[in-house]
């Protein structure tokens, strides 16, 4: 019961903050833009004298390219909303003295950490939906329709990407006690995952290669090209990484004063 009304009430601050309306609005328009995107950036380009011979070279938008646009645009801009919208969400409650009302109430530091990721979970989950119906209706319109297994495995592997950063910007904001080191730490993390690709034996357990992993699902059911991608390392990596920065944010949460 007191889990829920901790959850309750962090929901209701995102959106008090409007920090719920940004994350739909960001989500939900980089989702529908996606496939038009696709679709119509060679013809945009004819139109331009500079860059009309680049529209003359660019191949035919097929549906991949759509998928991979919303890939791209979904992981990009989630990323930074993750880092943006978590690290003052334990910092500034503490500036404030709020962190310090709540936490003398029979409210365990690890409950207080879990309502927090949850909340933005769920408003991730939420946003993340509702872009990802909006590119699969216009992807089905502008090209085909998506083999719909795919397309599901694709927006929860997202959803995942995306809760990893939330999970390391706040157990790095609770850490050092300061929003700014908090999204650098994150960030500098976002690199080291992204070199991790260059490396053959290391590239299979990073969090990023979820995307090569729901990518390779769409070449196999729309190309039946897909070379076989094993995900399930990557997936556990991530997993690892939420779980271990939830663990980190609570047990220094409890090694603090209020």
């Amino acid at each position: 019961m007191i889990f829920f009304s901790s959850l309750r009430k962090e929901l209701m601050e995102l959106v008090r903050t409007s920090k719920l309306i940004i994350m739909l609005a960001v989500m939900v328009a980089f989702g529908l833009a996606s496939p038009l995107m696709a679709r119509y950036t060679p013809e945009i380009l004819s139109l331009i004298p500079e860059t009309a011979i680049l529209a003359e070279i660019i191949p035919e938008p097929t549906l991949l390219d759509a998928i991979s646009q919303f890939m791209e645009n979904t992981y990009q801009f989630g990323f930074i909303l993750g880092i943006l919208l978590t690290m003052g969400s334990f910092v500034k409650e503490k500036d404030l003295g709020t962190a310090s009302m709540i936490l003398v109430k029979p409210i365990s530091r690890s409950t207080f950490i879990l309502a927090k990721f949850l909340a933005l979970a769920i408003s991730f989950l939420v946003s993340i939906i509702i872009a990802s119906l909006g590119a699969y209706y216009y992807s089905t319109i502008l090209f085909a329709p998506p083999e719909l297994t795919a397309w599901i495995l694709m927006t929860l592997v997202l959803w995942l990407l995306i809760l990893v950063y939330v999970a390391l910007t706040l157990a790095f904001s609770t850490l050092s006690g300061s929003q700014a080191l908090g999204a650098g730490v994150s960030f500098g993390m976002m690199l080291v995952f992204s070199l991790l690709g260059f490396l053959p034996s290391l590239k299979p357990f990073s969090p990023t290669y979820l995307m090569t992993w729901a990518g390779n699902q769409f070449l196999n059911s729309t190309l039946r090209a897909g070379n076989a991608v094993n995900g399930w390392p990557s997936l556990l990596v991530s997993l690892g990484i939420i779980t271990v920065s939830l663990i980190i944010s609570s047990i220094t949460l409890k090694n603090q004063e209020f």
